[in-house]
């Protein structure tokens, strides 16, 4: 472990006190209309890196102007562009569908007939310029395939093809159980992350699509997160080796690093998307949810500690301070800067 990085233990306990706080405290997640800002923000990113992570080479300013404008900027292949709309489509349906579902809702976490109309969202508007090259009409996006897929360069062999309708819906069960094993406290024996960890390293095995099961299943993951109350992940694209790493390790039977990484995201989301926005300017929130690039964390502690920053110490340990507090801070530094 490198030194100064939180054991595993630690993020996960410090993951499950902050979505205490945003439930108790912050009231929850907002929902898109609510906050619509803030869901952008993620949207953008959350397009930018899934896609990238399949080799995407659209950059987060190009991202940007496709989703928000509709304007093709830069001299990318067209595929490449109808990725990042799928993936964008996609994305902000799952963000809909979690917080504020349609009438035709069946109430349960997910349903196989919301993962095959993910996979169609996301995989549609490439599949018309560039559909795979091996697919039959019966495979077209949000049909699962009827070709066997080839071993994964770790080894693993995904199934058969005509074992993958149902190996799909019994992997939707196990979904389906989360929630109770998450009422009932029964997180003893595994944490949570790493059951989210078991669950998405499943999905990717059963593969149940002939192309998109990477994407699809980062989606399916986020629409599962944001229905249970959690932040979606974000896998950023300079993690795609430690992500990929952790898939063959989760493929082995070790689910812990995988766990860490939708761990460490879920708790970034929050504290750089969600909880300053949701708490307002004068509410006391962890610094981990103030620093930005002009303040790291430790920059926050210690300004704390040495009474520059207006802060409190909880009986949990941790420093929280609020974003109005940070702002006094801020000018304060640069009345002393001026002043040398």
């Amino acid at each position: 472990m490198a030194r100064g990085r939180p054991a595993r233990a630690t993020v996960y306990a410090r993951l499950d006190a902050a979505i205490v706080e945003l439930r108790e405290r912050l009231g929850g997640l907002p929902s898109p209309k609510e906050s619509e800002f803030i869901w952008s923000d993620i949207w953008h990113l959350e397009a930018h890196h899934s896609t990238a992570l399949e080799g995407n080479t659209l950059v987060l300013r190009e991202v940007e102007a496709l989703l928000d404008k509709g304007r093709a900027v830069g001299a990318k292949p067209l595929k490449e562009y109808m990725e990042v709309k799928g993936y964008g489509d996609a994305a902000r349906w799952v963000y809909a569908q979690a917080l504020e579902p349609g009438d035709w809702h069946n109430g349960e976490l997910v349903s196989v007939h919301e993962l095959r109309q993910i996979h169609a969202r996301a995989m549609t508007p490439v599949w018309q310029i560039a559909p795979h090259l091996d697919a039959t009409q019966r495979e077209a996006p949000g049909m699962f395939r009827e070709h066997d897929i080839h071993p994964f360069s770790g080894g693993m062999k995904p199934p058969t093809w005509p074992l993958v309708p149902a190996m799909t819906r019994d992997w939707v069960e196990k979904v389906n159980a989360v929630p109770e094993t998450l009422e009932s406290g029964n997180l003893h024996q595994q944490p949570f992350p790493e059951v989210l960890a078991d669950l998405h390293n499943e999905f990717e095995r059963v593969h149940p699509f002939i192309d998109g099961n990477g994407r699809t299943g980062r989606l399916i993951l986020n629409l599962v997160l944001v229905r249970l109350g959690y932040p979606p992940v974000i896998v950023l694209k300079n993690q795609r080796e430690q992500y990929l790493a952790a898939m063959q390790k989760a493929d082995a039977g070790d689910v812990g690093p995988l766990g860490e990484i939708l761990a460490r995201a879920m708790y970034d989301n929050l504290n750089r998307f969600i909880v300053p926005n949701v708490a307002g300017p004068a509410r006391l929130v962890p610094l981990a949810a103030l620093a930005n690039a002009d303040f790291s964390v430790a920059a926050l502690r210690q300004a704390a500690q040495r009474e520059r920053l207006d802060a409190v110490q909880g009986a949990d340990g941790l420093w929280r301070s609020s974003r109005k507090a940070v702002d006094d801070y801020r000018r304060s530094k640069g009345r002393r800067s001026t002043r040398r």
